[in-house]
């Protein structure tokens, strides 16, 4: 893929590009709606990439190219990037180069093309990909000197202020700092990391991500209204962010809450999200894999019960799966759509897939795309 892109650089731009970058995609494994509650993600990154040829320019142009999108090169002034203003695939690179810019970095133009593996919908984060492997790119390219996690919150502002949707730190941070063969557990409040060793091959056991093929957005309003539900929820409880409410002192927490059942509910999924996280990441290190399964499952119902963004087609994998002898299963990503995974044993999976797409099938519903996922590597220069 790397030799096609810069290929296909060339043949759009005339020279061969400096470099090829890539950045994943992410399954998130537990932890769901906590990054902008200033709380705990465990994320891996996916062998699924956005993929960019880059070169520098010196004379404020900036043009993008995506092997995805039909039509041809966009050509803008990096002095005439305003939060707002791009509504197309454009405004993921846009908002970094705008991002970038604004914190006081002089970004005088760039050619870039990108193509992705990384399915666009599906819960993956293909937006964060797109992002980070730009921003890899042009710190490399100028020199900018920036570290994985400061790339991280630029783009996280790219898509907050510029893109417009109300996204935590979690998707740019697994792009940019995943490591193969782990997941990530990350503190969202002050980006402290642990590389957590999940190599399931080894155990005998697989995760599946069932790609349910509905499409969501993150910059629609059901996203937002929960992000707010939250603030608002921390500021009747007198903290900083959900983060600080503990678990042991959730149904305290709750009953102060009474008079606002949907509040009530979103403090509920986060807080208790939390807990799982710690206890995924307490099982992962004492060797019990298979004992997160019921965990996945518990968090499922919690993202379709009290934070309501999960969808029939979610719910349908999950009940399916877990009543065909999976491990466990959860909705993964922001919701509303997008995907979901499940964990199982190797020699459960032909198994599994059959009884998913039959359900599917039997619901009337789009043939679901199912993938293993293994953890692949961060954000990287390929050539």
């Amino acid at each position: 893929m790397s030799e096609a892109v810069a290929k296909r650089f060339g043949e759009l731009y005339g020279p061969a590009p400096e470099g090829v970058w890539a950045a994943p995609g992410r399954v998130n494994l537990i932890g769901e709606h906590t990054d902008y509650n200033d709380g705990f993600v465990m994320p891996f990154a996916l062998p699924h990439t956005a993929v960019a040829a880059v070169s520098r320019r010196d004379d404020g142009v900036l043009r993008l190219h995506s092997a995805d999108v039909e039509g041809g090169v966009t050509e803008l002034r990096v002095a005439d990037l305003e939060p707002g203003t791009d509504k197309d695939w454009t405004a993921y690179p846009s908002g970094v180069v705008w991002a970038l810019r604004e914190a006081g970095h002089e970004i005088t133009g760039a050619d870039i093309h990108l193509a992705s593996t990384v399915p666009a919908g599906a819960g993956l984060s293909s937006s964060a990909a797109l992002e980070v492997v730009v921003a890899l790119a042009l710190n490399d390219l100028y020199g900018l000197g920036l570290r994985r996690w400061q790339l991280a919150r630029l783009c996280q502002r790219a898509e907050n202020v510029y893109v417009g949707a109300p996204v935590g730190i979690m998707d740019q941070t697994a792009a940019a700092c995943c490591e193969a063969g782990h997941a990530l557990f990350l503190d969202t409040r002050d980006l402290s990391q642990r590389q957590i060793p999940f190599d399931l091959a080894a155990e005998g056991l697989r995760l599946l991500v069932v790609d349910t093929r509905v499409k969501h957005s993150h910059s629609e309003g059901e996203y937002g209204k929960r992000r707010a539900g939250c603030e608002k929820g921390a500021a009747l409880l007198g903290v900083d962010a959900l983060r600080d409410v503990p678990y042991a002192e959730l149904d305290a927490a709750l009953e102060r809450l009474a008079d606002d059942e949907e509040v009530l509910r979103l403090v509920r999924h986060v807080v208790s999200e939390d807990e799982r996280v710690e206890r995924v990441v307490a099982l992962l290190e004492s060797g019990e894999t298979r004992a997160i399964g019921p965990v996945l499952t518990e968090g499922h119902a919690s993202l379709r019960d009290d934070f309501r963004i999960s969808c029939p087609e979610l719910d349908l994998v999950v009940d399916t799966a877990v009543g065909a002898g999976a491990l466990g299963a959860r909705m993964t990503g922001g919701g509303f759509g997008g995907s979901a995974i499940v964990l199982a044993e190797a020699a459960d999976v032909p198994g599994l897939t059959g009884a998913v797409e039959e359900a599917f099938a039997a619901a009337g519903f789009r043939a679901p795309r199912v993938f293993e996922a293994v953890p692949g590597a961060g954000a990287r220069r390929l050539d």
